[in-house]
């Protein structure tokens, strides 16, 4: 049997990342990476740049790399307009596609990644746990553009694809602001050195309510499954487990050895505006890797999150029946996290 070639949209974010490292270092796939920078990293991938948005020129860039078995695209384009937002995701993955499939005659599958918002976790409540066939939300949202062109495209094809969602992905990354755990870790590393308890920074509501996220680790061993075992179709893809954050923020602060005070509602995206120079200094003091601040945490990213004054919960139910059913214990993958970002020297 040949080893599978893999190629992987997004390379560098925390999908992307811990997706190539398991495919290319742990399962021993050829892999070929998509990113706009050059990883920091050691790995057998290959990493090459393409501009998705470009369809003749993500045409050659992908035709020169393949042929590939399998394709993953966990690319993403942040856009304010929701109309932007829709049409250069669609673009970009209509690009990432079409030039994968001119390239690769063996391609077996594709396996394109959502997450919860697809359920309308972003609007407010919304029926839980969250199971794959409930009903869509009114747009605009990209997943819908994406996975409705996706599967029209694949009808009559040599070969199909899957979808996963998984919500609010944890892992390491450097230089992906899109990262719930990184933003704890900088946030927790700003309040211990200006003295601070570890304040919960949401409302007092969500403190209490129920909460997923999904171990970008789990994740990657999951794409593996999903491009090579399971059924095709839609698969919700969490830690399989659910947490209160009036427990887990408490945890966290025990493991920081700081005090997590009483929740206090703050803006991050507002307080954390002018830490830049303090970031610096923190740096300079405990010899951090050189992260421009901007690049470390999307404060914005953690205010949606801690102000979701409703339980947020998918059933992993379908994907478990199928075939996959690993969990991961949630609270202790932040402290493992925080761990690997003290070890690496991102945060003190």
């Amino acid at each position: 049997m040949s080893t599978p070639h893999a190629i992987v949209a997004g390379g560098l974010g925390v999908i992307g990342r811990n997706l190539v490292t398991y495919l290319a270092d742990t399962l021993g796939w050829r892999v070929t990476a998509i990113s706009r920078r050059s990883p920091d990293f050691d790995t057998k991938a290959t990493y090459v740049s393409a501009d998705l948005l470009d369809e003749t020129a993500a045409a050659r860039a992908l035709a020169e790399a393949g042929p590939f078995t399998h394709a993953f695209y966990a690319a993403y384009q942040e856009h304010d307009d929701p109309r932007t937002q829709v049409e250069a995701n669609l673009t970009m993955l209509q690009s990432f596609v079409k030039g994968v499939e001119a390239a690769s005659p063996d391609l077996e599958r594709v396996v394109l990644y959502e997450g919860a918002k697809y359920y309308g976790a972003h609007l407010g409540a919304f029926s839980t746990p969250a199971h794959e066939d409930d009903p869509r939300v009114m747009p605009p949202m990209f997943y819908y553009d994406q996975e409705d062109w996706l599967t029209g495209y694949a009808e009559g094809k040599s070969w199909d694809r899957v979808v996963l969602r998984p919500d609010v992905v944890c892992g390491f990354a450097i230089g992906n602001p899109m990262n719930l755990s990184m933003v704890i870790a900088v946030y927790a590393a700003i309040c211990k050195e200006l003295g601070l308890p570890l304040r919960f920074p949401g409302t007092a509501t969500c403190y209490g309510k129920l909460a997923q996220v999904t171990d970008a680790t789990q994740l990657a061993q999951g794409s593996a499954w999903a491009a090579t075992e399971a059924p095709k179709g839609e698969y919700n893809l969490t830690n399989g487990d659910i947490f209160r954050w009036n427990h887990l923020w408490k945890r966290i602060a025990r493991h920081l050895d700081m005090d997590p005070g009483e929740p206090m509602t703050i803006s991050l995206a507002e307080m954390m505006a002018d830490k830049g120079p303090l970031w610096d200094s923190i740096r300079e003091k405990y010899g951090l890797v050189d992260v421009p601040f901007e690049k470390l945490a999307a404060w914005g990213f953690g205010d949606f999150i801690f102000n979701c004054d409703w339980d947020v919960v998918s059933s992993t139910t379908r994907i478990r029946q199928a075939g996959f059913g690993t969990t991961v214990d949630s609270s202790a993958m932040f402290l493992k996290l925080i761990d690997e970002f003290r070890e690496r020297k991102v945060i003190p």
